[in-house]
């Protein structure tokens, strides 16, 4: 058998790592002016947890679970998503407690996993960034929490972004409307796929999610969610309208926008771009004032969104976003001969102990090919090193752009090499 890597999942190999670690930087720099921490918990979670939040009729649930017993018989799965996890800590941790700050702001980053077809920016291990915000029903939270999400991509240089939003309302609000979509569907039962027919009377809200072509062009003439807004819904959704406007964030109202999972209520939206004709959702969120309590919380509101980082830079790479990827190498030591190995060993650490970044050949290559390693790496100085250096004391550190060199002796260096570098450096510059 050839050993692989499991269907779904993907290495990150050096050339691409850098590209998520300056994704993960950019988040912890925009996240931090919003005052958010972050947070981290399991990889895995009892069941109970992820089934008794997004709805036990969601696909995430019924379809795509990764699922198991463990050896204590205990019911077990891979986190699908983030937030049930970030809430059950939040009350498992009573951050619910009069003594904690609130609003209550976490950020998180990490593996999620969901038993999916494999596509372009979707995988079935995939990377999620995201927030949570607990204890502010204050509209204000909604848009700050949606001007952070614009600020990282806008930090970030996503192009064509345009913001999406959408009510869903409270409980009476929802169970209004649900009868209402049930009694339109209906009518137009023998046309619905046969997702939209299984999710009728269970989650007929999903419905007006499908993308089968069928459905869409049903749910075009669907009552609207809007029209069934209880007053308190109507008038949070003007409030995050008009604060919206007031930052001068353009949006669109899409009446048909349910999201995924079963928890938000009001306020929700996505982030979306378009890749050659294609509209692809970057990121989605909204409130959830229930979730807490769900977990035997006390009644807390909540707000958050998610998003996929394969699926992100896989849209920056289509938009010619160029994110850094190279290392910088400040010093490369190529080392003649094998009397030199030892002192080639002291040097080298000196200067990592120093602050730079340094590398060294240990390969025993001849000296024009430790020069061409030199190059590939990008070294910004060069310092050759053989017997006659160690016996001398004396040494050459070279630019490695423009040639110039500074003569010096290996004590110096171990010592203080800022002032070599910072000349050497200086005149590249």
């Amino acid at each position: 058998m050839k050993l692989q890597r499991p269907k779904g999942t993907n290495d990150i190999l050096p050339g691409e790592s850098e590209k998520w670690q300056f994704v993960e930087e950019t988040m912890r720099q925009v996240f931090a002016t919003y005052h958010f921490s972050e947070i981290r918990t399991p990889i895995f979670e009892h069941y109970e947890v992820i089934s008794r939040s997004v709805g036990d009729t969601t696909d995430i649930v019924t379809k795509e679970m990764y699922d198991f017993y463990d050896k204590g018989d205990r019911h077990i799965t891979l986190r699908p998503e983030a937030t049930a996890p970030v809430v059950r800590a939040y009350v498992e941790n009573k951050k619910f407690a009069p003594e904690v700050q609130k609003p209550f702001k976490v950020y998180y980053t990490g593996p999620m996993f969901r038993y999916e077809r494999p596509q372009a920016g979707r995988l079935r291990e995939f990377h999620q960034i995201g927030v949570e915000n607990f204890g502010s029903k204050n509209p204000a939270t909604d848009v700050e929490t949606i001007a952070m999400a614009k600020a990282f991509f806008d930090q970030l240089g996503v192009q064509n972004i345009k913001l999406v939003i959408n009510s869903l309302g409270d409980s009476d609000t929802r169970k209004a409307y649900r009868e209402a979509l049930i009694g339109y569907l209906e009518q137009h039962l023998d046309a619905l796929s046969s997702d939209s027919k299984r999710r009728l009377h269970e989650n007929p809200l999903r419905v007006l999610d499908s993308k089968e072509k069928a459905d869409i062009e049903i749910v075009k003439d669907a009552p609207s969610i809007l029209d069934f807004l209880s007053e308190a819904s109507q008038t949070h959704l003007a409030d995050v309208t008009a604060m919206l406007d007031s930052l001068s964030i353009a949006y669109q109202v899409d009446q048909n926008m349910v999201r995924g999972l079963d928890y938000y209520n009001d306020t929700i939206f996505e982030f979306m771009t378009d890749i050659k004709g294609k509209e692809l959702t970057l990121c989605g969120g909204g409130r959830y004032d229930s979730l807490v309590s769900y977990f035997d919380g006390p009644e807390t509101p909540g707000f958050g969104f998610g998003l996929g980082v394969e699926r992100l830079l896989m849209v920056l790479e289509a938009q010619g976003v160029t994110l850094p990827v190279a290392q910088t190498l400040d010093v490369y030591v190529v080392v003649l001969g094998a009397s030199a190995n030892l002192a080639a060993l002291k040097l080298v650490q000196s200067l990592r102990n120093q602050g730079y970044a340094v590398e060294r050949d240990v390969l025993n290559r001849k000296i024009k090919q430790q020069f061409k390693t030199a190059e590939e790496f990008g070294a910004k100085t060069i310092i050759t090193l053989g017997e006659s250096e160690v016996d001398s004391g004396d040494i050459t550190v070279k630019n490695n752009v423009t040639r110039t060199e500074v003569v010096t002796t290996l004590a110096t260096i171990q010592d203080n090499f800022d002032a070599v570098f910072s000349e050497l450096t200086v005149k590249d510059v």
